[in-house]
């Protein structure tokens, strides 16, 4: 583990020879954080007033293609939840909800259960309203829904992002329902592609983290990624947790990387993964200087 995250911090202390320090030309000031993986890492509130994100991602639903539905936030009251999107979302913040995760409770089997999941997250996550329908969140919705598909068959994913994409066509002016994908970094990742090949996801976070060649290689792929879908923005993801393969010490982090994905049209920003292991190591604070 130690010696694949000290092989991408010497591919990037290299790199400062070769690009030198980053250029504020491809800033865009965007850093996203996954929330909901450790109780222990404060509020969604809490999240947002640390000046860090200007996204934060609810994980995961965990449980969904069958007629069955689950939101695991690790003990997070759900009470009170909607306020504190609303709070967020007032202070400029989008936030999204991921769908999947790590476990294997879910898949899509057919396009019906695809087009009935879609009617699902519109209703009671999203900007939908429907007599009789439970909303956890209240009156407060998502604005987007974030495909994290670890497990599985990647079937009829893309008839999903078609489905709730189509919501969007009843509103003029504004897009309540945004689409974002995280793939592992290895390109493809024959997990999300079908959805990723409808051109309908317009942010894309690639978990460079996690993965040994990812750690060696972690150019290579960017580079793929940023190409195979210019129209996108393409965020790099790493681990605010130096116990993680993979974690960019954030000197290497601004000499090495920062220079490197900010060549790219259509870079996107930073993600974190995730808020609990951020709040430790408060690497959030030097991301978004250099994001």
């Amino acid at each position: 583990m130690r010696r694949a995250a000290s092989v991408l911090a010497l591919v990037a202390l290299i790199s400062v020879f070769l690009a030198g320090p980053a250029a504020a030309t491809g800033k865009t000031g965007q850093v996203t954080v996954f929330w909901g993986r450790n109780k222990a890492e404060g509020s969604l509130r809490e999240a947002c007033d640390t000046g860090t994100y200007t996204i934060v991602v609810i994980s995961f639903l965990n449980v969904f293609g069958h007629g069955k539905y689950n939101l695991d936030i690790s003990g997070h009251p759900v009470a009170g939840l909607g306020d504190d999107i609303k709070h967020c979302q007032s202070n400029g913040h989008l936030v999204y909800l991921s769908i999947g995760g790590f476990g294997n409770g879910y898949s899509l089997p057919s396009a019906k259960a695809a087009e009935d999941f879609a009617e699902y997250l519109w209703f009671t996550y999203l900007a939908g309203t429907r007599p009789g329908t439970h909303r956890p969140f209240g009156d407060a919705y998502v604005d987007g829904i974030d495909f994290f598909i670890e497990t599985g068959s990647p079937a009829n994913y893309d008839v999903l992002a078609r489905r709730l994409w189509n919501y969007n066509k009843d509103f003029r002016g504004r897009t309540p329902v945004q689409l974002m994908a995280t793939p592992r970094c290895k390109f493809p990742d024959r997990q999300v592609d079908r959805a990723l090949a409808t051109g309908l996801v317009g942010r894309i976070n690639v978990r460079f983290y996690g993965d040994g060649y990812c750690a060696a290689y972690w150019q290579l792929e960017w580079e793929k990624w940023t190409k195979a879908y210019p129209d996108s923005q393409v965020y790099v993801g790493l681990p605010a947790s130096e116990q993680v393969v993979g974690y960019v010490h954030p000197k290497n982090l601004f000499y090495g990387v920062v220079p490197v994905v900010q060549k790219a049209a259509n870079y996107g920003g930073i993600m974190i993964w995730e808020r609990y292991a951020d709040k430790q190591s408060n690497y959030s604070s030097y991301a978004i200087q250099w994001a």
